[in-house]
């Protein structure tokens, strides 16, 4: 009864479906609880042993890893894109936490980072001004008025523009309002085409730089890294295995990844390539040497990403002496 335990929980706005299996894979509890914080609490605490908990991130995700934390041994906070085996069979409240609870024990779910309280704030007010900007440009490319017919609809749409650009109005001056406490908008501040808005809401994205041990693992994370593919990848030769020298296939860059972030490195490096300072001289000598523009940008992008990173785990703001080419 004291052994390790696997608690998975599929979250909805009602109620939560929960499945517990303990160190050997048999589920010993499955149940329906209500969704509120006393009542998950109390259910937690009526288990014994070493608890290892688990649900899909969503709404409600940051609410529960604050509640439940003190009351458990480790949160896995699960990526719901890469829970393929969720996808098999029948789906239900029950079987998805079941299968939760599986993943969980096999070690299979790919985390989403959890922790950083003193950029929760900051992080919620990001999400708001980044949704109504895209329902903002969502409508603005809906008003087009190409007849007398779709006038009306057109006055519609212009309602809602008019209502939503007060707001977005709001939401960024909330946004900079909050981010200026960080020491670290600071440091970001002092990167050319790292405006205001983008280094609030790469703060907010990433929460810390100490969450990526290399640059390699930011590129994967903002949308550069690259994906490759092998087959075959030993041989036999003379008796003896050896590795193959085939080349690796490249795919293209990784679909899976922070796509907020990406766009706001991407745009930094626009506007860098086409704004006098270091990184339009580092995107020219790329042109240069001979690499496309496109290829160019998004080299400077991976740059910019990388000096964000470097800046903000240092504590140092950027300096223009440092950017070499080898460390793209």
């Amino acid at each position: 009864m004291n052994g390790t335990k696997y608690v998975a929980m599929d979250v909805h706005t009602a109620t939560i479906s929960v499945a517990v299996l303990d160190d050997h894979g048999k589920l010993i509890m499955e149940s329906v609880i209500e969704a509120k914080g006393a009542t998950i609490i109390q259910f937690i605490q009526g288990l014994r042993g070493e608890l290892i908990l688990t649900f899909e991130e969503g709404t409600w995700s940051a609410w529960l890893y604050d509640l439940l934390q003190p009351y458990v041994a480790n949160i896995v906070v699960c990526d719901p894109r890469r829970n393929a085996l969720l996808q098999e069979g029948s789906a239900n409240d029950r079987i998805d936490a079941r299968k939760l609870a599986e993943l969980l024990r096999a070690k299979l779910l790919r985390s989403v980072y959890h922790g950083q309280n003193g950029l929760r704030t900051l992080k919620e007010l990001a999400r708001a001004y980044l949704t109504i900007t895209k329902d903002l440009v969502r409508i603005m490319s809906r008003i087009k008025i190409a007849q007398p017919s779709v006038r009306r609809r057109a006055e519609f749409f212009y309602g809602q523009l008019d209502a939503l650009v007060p707001l977005r109005k709001q939401a960024r001056q909330e946004l900079l309002a909050d981010s200026i406490k960080h020491p670290a908008w600071k440091l970001l501040r002092s990167i050319p085409s790292l405006g205001p808005i983008r280094a609030a809401v790469v703060m907010a994205i990433v929460q810390t730089p100490h969450r990526f041990r290399t640059k390699r693992m930011l590129w994967k994370y903002s949308g550069f890294g690259v994906v490759t593919q092998t087959s075959a990848d030993h041989r036999y030769v003379d008796g003896q295995l050896r590795r193959s020298k085939k080349p690796a296939f490249v795919r293209g860059l990784d679909p899976a990844h922070n796509h907020q972030l990406k766009d706001v490195f991407k745009s930094a490096a626009i506007q860098a390539s086409t704004t006098k300072g270091p990184f339009r001289e580092f995107y020219e000598s790329l042109v240069a040497k001979g690499m496309r523009p496109e290829m160019a940008r998004l080299t400077l992008a991976r740059k910019i990403a990388t000096i964000s990173w470097m800046v903000w785990k240092k504590g140092v703001a950027f300096d223009a002496k440092n950017l070499k080419p080898q460390t793209a």
